[in-house]
């Protein structure tokens, strides 16, 4: 009987939540193959112009790694119709903010205006797409920015390659192997036509979606909508090629130096099927089991109450194809990782034989709530989500029945998920350690 006033009442709470958060959208498609979705929210006077296009790091030439990270800096420099240096300028002239990032799976552009700037935020997308200039002083000067980046981001940072050590060895067929930055030595040797032939490839419309989420009238909308992309040539049709793993059947063993650290950090990586997957939203719901905050299992047993680390936690690093399920420590004193890393063990096998408490359930019911609520509390957001649900899952109402999903999984299914992915001959298990002190003579 508790049980099931238990469970009524969680319906009865996801059904409140799930009317209040209703994303409501419109999507159609235009004739060279770019979709639109226009999302309505007068709640603020600000409109978000946004594409995301269909290619990722892992669209690269595993001799040509990090063009699309390249082109998400690259298509700043300006196009036919705005003059090198003047897109920031004309953004932030108008009251507006734009950014853009670069995933394994997809590039995302997007700006920010007050609600009466929508055309001009139309038209500076449609010039991205069909007139961008691509030359040799835009091609050296953002390989100069990027090998800034590179530098802060990855190598002069503390932990800084722990990621990229991870696909390397998690990956030996797939391009998620390597970073999305890429390798600086690839990006010298590219020339200005592969560069070209890489952006009429990929950034097309065809190949992305436009969302428009704000305050904005919807018939004007489509009408600048036609008007700005709609006669932008198709390109050509892309067949996205597939590349299969071989299952991980016994433990891999991986070290690396880092000379930004002092203290030694272990990471556990598993492989896990893709984002899409039901099995990898139970291994989201394991990830805030095990490490959501100070409260997680991992983190009250081997930092607050056994004292053997300064910092642990995990998480699913979810891709299209495939992902990765990461737990990470720092150990502190006379820990080592080894020891660590039994401990971590005696809570997955757990997982693996136990069902987990109904309390322990609940918390992951209202953590699921929380998060769902956050992911689209802003026109920014819901604007990302719109894009990425369309483009990414190929099922754009996730954005508001994705929740029921992650309802929908039983104690059950944690644990038999647990026993199927999170096994000893299954991970990576990487020794992230200080720079040996070379021996003096």
């Amino acid at each position: 009987m508790k049980k099931s006033i238990m469970v009524l009442g969680a319906s009865l709470l996801l059904g409140g939540i799930a009317s209040a958060q209703k994303v409501d959208f419109e999507e159609y498609d235009l004739d060279n193959g770019l979709h639109v979705i226009l999302h309505n929210d007068s709640s603020a006077p600000v409109v978000i112009t946004s594409v995301m296009y269909h290619v990722g790091s892992k669209d690269e030439n595993p001799d040509r790694t990090g063009f699309a990270h390249f082109f998400e800096h690259l298509l700043f420099e300006g196009t036919e119709n705005i003059k090198r240096g003047e897109w920031f300028k004309i953004v932030s002239s108008n009251g507006g903010i734009n950014n853009a990032n670069t995933s394994d799976d997809r590039t995302y552009y997007y700006e920010v205006f007050p609600s009466n700037n929508l055309e001009l935020g139309l038209w500076m997308e449609s010039e991205r797409m069909l007139h961008p200039v691509i030359n040799q002083i835009g091609v050296d000067t953002q390989n100069g920015v990027i090998k800034e980046e590179k530098r802060t981001v990855f190598d002069n940072k503390p932990y800084g390659n722990y990621i990229s050590v991870v696909k390397e060895s998690m990956f030996k067929n797939h391009p998620y192997r390597w970073t999305t930055i890429g390798s600086m030595k690839d990006l010298d040797a590219a020339t200005l036509d592969e560069f070209k032939d890489f952006h009429k490839k990929f950034y097309t419309p065809n190949n992305a979606v436009l969302v428009v989420s704000g305050d904005f009238e919807k018939k004007q909308a489509k009408e600048w909508i036609r008007k700005y992309f709609g006669t932008i040539p198709r390109g050509e049709s892309l067949k996205k090629q597939i590349f299969i793993e071989e299952p991980i059947t016994q433990t891999i063993k991986a070290t690396y130096e880092d000379p930004n650290i002092q203290i030694p950090m272990l990471v556990a990586s598993y492989r896990t099927p893709s984002m899409k997957t039901r099995d990898a939203r139970i291994l989201e719901m394991i990830s805030c089991l095990l490490s959501a905050g100070k409260s997680s299992i991992l983190y009250k047993k081997i930092v607050d109450d056994k004292k053997m680390a300064l910092q642990i936690g995990a998480f699913p690093y979810t891709q299209e194809d495939y992902g990765m399920y990461i737990i990470y420590c720092l150990p502190i004193g006379e820990n080592t990782t080894a020891s660590i890393l039994k401990e971590i063990d005696e809570e997955i096998v757990k997982l693996q034989t136990e069902l987990i408490s109904e309390k322990d359930y609940e918390k992951l019911q209202n953590i699921i709530d929380n998060q769902f609520v956050n992911n689209n509390a802003s026109v920014e957001e819901i604007a990302e989500n719109l894009a990425k649900y369309y483009l990414l899952y190929g099922d754009i109402n996730l954005i508001n029945t994705e929740v029921e999903l992650f309802h929908s999984i039983t104690r059950e299914e944690i644990r038999d998920v647990a026993k199927k992915y999170l096994n000893p001959n299954q991970r990576l298990i990487l020794d992230y350690v200080p720079v040996k002190e070379k021996a003096q003579n």
